[in-house]
């Protein structure tokens, strides 16, 4: 009887059982499909994920969408009735001098702007490099603007370039310079703005540079100097190739942030004089807020993401081509 037993078990256990009659356990699955399976197992982080989609899905993806089917028709706060007009209020940039004109002074603010603010951020990051208490304060104090709120920047400055009692008017006399109305002109309102725009953002690409330093090995810049580089040459042929991930990023975020100008410009200018200043989410705002024209600020919308969308597509692949390289 104990013989048949251990022969019975041994017999079992050489088909993968533990004990006689339960089965080979390769052969077990549990049931239902596979899919269904892994839907049981990952039900508490669908459930943990679900307010996030939610809030995703109510305020970022059916605002796009409802503003692409607004974009397609004739659409006004003050009407229930919405007439389907297909792409004519695209058809109608094409003919609206305000819009080129916006457009026109959003590419030059963000051509000056972008390589301008990343240019004097790896500028002052290099300055910055090393860890002593001057450098430390003289980091917070380059900082301190991108923290600051726009608007509350565009009133300071307004009121340092006022022709009356502005400090930087006062200066140009003490020097022997005339006193300029830098806002209320043609030539000096742009460039007005965009010299706020990069003493306003340069901090932020300053840090990511900070950061990215400190990331490259020392091993690497000690191999240049005893190979006899100069400091020139170490920063060109060692230095900004190991940064060029970073300059990536920060010249991508400084192309959106550019192409977005509104809150400068409004508090500074509202887009004078005689629209020089005029931005493409100035004239938006107008568009839609103040002409109550909404299915044409939702077209403008979408031309402004598509051309964010292409210089930022574009910036990838020259970097990419200059890694290859």
């Amino acid at each position: 009887m104990s013989t048949n037993m251990a022969g019975l078990t041994a017999a079992d256990l050489s088909r993968g059982s533990a004990t006689p009659g339960t089965g080979n356990p390769d052969r077990r699955r549990a049931p239902g499909s596979p899919l269904r399976r892994h839907f049981r197992r990952a039900a508490p982080a669908y459930l943990f994920l679900l307010p996030s989609v939610a809030i995703l899905l109510v305020f970022v993806a059916y605002p796009i969408v409802y503003s692409l089917w607004m974009s397609l028709h004739n659409w006004s706060f003050f009407s229930s009735s919405h007439t389907f007009v297909g792409l004519a209020n695209f058809r109608e940039m094409l003919h609206d001098p305000r819009f080129w004109n916006a457009l026109r002074n959003t590419v030059i603010y963000t051509a000056v702007v972008v390589p301008g603010q990343v240019g004097l951020g790896l500028a002052l990051a290099v300055a910055l490099q090393r860890n002593t208490v001057i450098n430390k304060f003289l980091r917070s104090v380059y900082f301190f603007p991108v923290i600051s709120a726009l608007a509350t920047m565009g009133i300071v400055w307004k009121f340092l370039l006022d022709p009356e009692i502005g400090i930087i008017n006062h200066l140009l006399v003490a020097v022997g310079l005339p006193s300029t109305d830098f806002l209320q002109s043609t030539t000096w309102a742009l460039p007005a703005v965009i010299a706020v725009g990069i003493w306003k953002s340069a901090g932020f690409s300053m840090v990511i540079f900070l950061a990215a330093l400190q990331d490259i090995p020392e091993a690497i810049i000690e191999a240049a100097v005893v190979d006899g580089a100069s400091p020139w040459s170490r920063f060109r042929r060692v230095t900004l190739p190991m940064l060029r991930p970073s300059m990536l990023f920060a010249a991508v975020i400084a192309t959106i942030t550019s192409m977005q100008l509104f809150d400068q410009v409004y508090v500074m200018t509202s887009g004078g004089p005689l629209f020089h200043t005029d931005t493409l989410v100035t004239y938006l705002y107008q568009v839609g807020f103040q002409d109550f024209r909404s299915g044409y600020a939702a077209a403008i919308s979408w031309v402004l993401f598509l051309l964010i969308l292409a210089l930022s597509m574009l910036q990838l692949r020259l970097f990419r081509f200059k890694e290859i390289d």
